[in-house]
């Protein structure tokens, strides 16, 4: 099995015996997925497709899945703050003098990598290059910085959210939630009739919040533990009550329905564009809602989003547009 990702093909032909290696937030590629070592990595469909062949995979909010490895391969993320937070957890995760290499894509960032080395007071030294990617490699150290550092809190609609670097929105309500948000005080019942509701891809849980303060019973998932972790921190620090799960769309709600499915779902993989998600939780809704039961949604204007809610619930309505974006809302009968 060949790699298929430009990163992994870089990485498959060093001469580096990466067996025992702890891969560290990588991509989705059979190579990897088939070969020796563990993950780590704040995506559920990553954990998954290691969990189905049997290797060992778990998120950087659980304890590491095997003993310590002989060394460690981080996977730059788009997210430059994200990528320092992973630096961090493995320093303080893994012993101090444990080989560690870094690859990305030059277009991702992996460059500045090296100031950021330096700033840790972190050797390196680039090993390999090609594919329009870049192998450092350098050895942990102790650089006493908690990771617990890189959360962050705000306020936002009277609310204190906590936020994680890589969490959509990092630090800030985006205009397309608040949108939403003005539509939901007028679409949804106050707390005189409370209902069962999901928050489908939570973000740092400010519709969960929002919801939750209404008096509504909320489930909250998405498929991204810093996700999780954020919504969850959420709302404790509001003293609410809700459930928060790691979700790929819809895998770990079984057969669960809801009065109401709230989102402001995600469309970018990376730097791709990427409708799978959106498009299951669209298609899916009817089967996830009860009789009655209504979604919605707030996505940008441009996306074929029409087309699927027509298919799955046979009508939309469009509650507001400000040419930006636009707030959907489907019943089903």
């Amino acid at each position: 099995m060949s790699a298929e990702t430009l990163v992994c093909q870089l990485l498959e032909r060093q001469e580096a015996d990466y067996r025992g290696w702890l891969w560290v937030s990588p991509p989705r590629d059979a190579w990897l997925e088939e070969g020796q070592g563990s993950v780590v990595s704040a995506d559920l469909g990553v954990l998954q497709a290691w969990r189905e062949r049997g290797r060992p995979a778990c998120s950087p909010f659980d304890a590491l899945s095997t003993e310590e490895p002989p060394g460690a391969v981080l996977f730059w993320p788009k997210s430059h703050a994200l990528g320092e937070w992973w630096l961090l957890w493995l320093c303080a995760s893994l012993p101090p003098g444990t080989p560690l290499q870094l690859v990305g894509e030059n277009q991702g960032g992996i460059k500045r990598v090296l100031k950021v080395l330096a700033a840790l007071g972190l050797g390196c030294r680039k090993r390999d290059s090609a594919r329009r990617c870049i192998l450092f490699e350098t050895r942990l150290g102790r650089v006493g910085i908690d990771p617990d550092a890189a959360w962050i809190s705000f306020e936002a609609e009277g609310l204190t959210l906590a936020s994680h670097p890589g969490v959509f929105g990092h630090g800030k309500i985006d205009d397309g939630t608040r949108l939403l948000l003005d539509q939901l005080e007028h679409h949804l019942p106050g707390p005189e009739r409370m209902q069962e509701v999901l928050d489908m891809g939570c973000g740092d849980g400010i519709l969960a919040a929002w919801l939750a303060r209404r008096g509504h019973a909320v489930t909250a998932v998405d498929v991204n533990a810093f996700a999780v972790e954020a919504t969850r921190r959420t709302l404790v620090a509001n003293g609410l009550e809700g459930q928060a799960l790691a979700s790929d769309v819809y895998s770990a709600l079984g057969e669960s329905r809801f009065a109401a499915i709230i989102s402001n779902p995600p469309f970018h993989q990376e730097r791709n564009i990427d409708y799978g998600p959106a498009g299951r939780l669209i298609r899916e809704a009817p089967t996830h809602l009860l009789p009655g039961g209504k979604l919605l949604l707030v996505a940008n204007a441009f996306l074929p989003y029409p087309d699927l809610l027509q298919g799955a619930f046979g009508g939309f309505q469009i509650l507001a547009d400000d040419r930006r974006f636009r707030v959907y809302h489907a019943l089903r009968q």
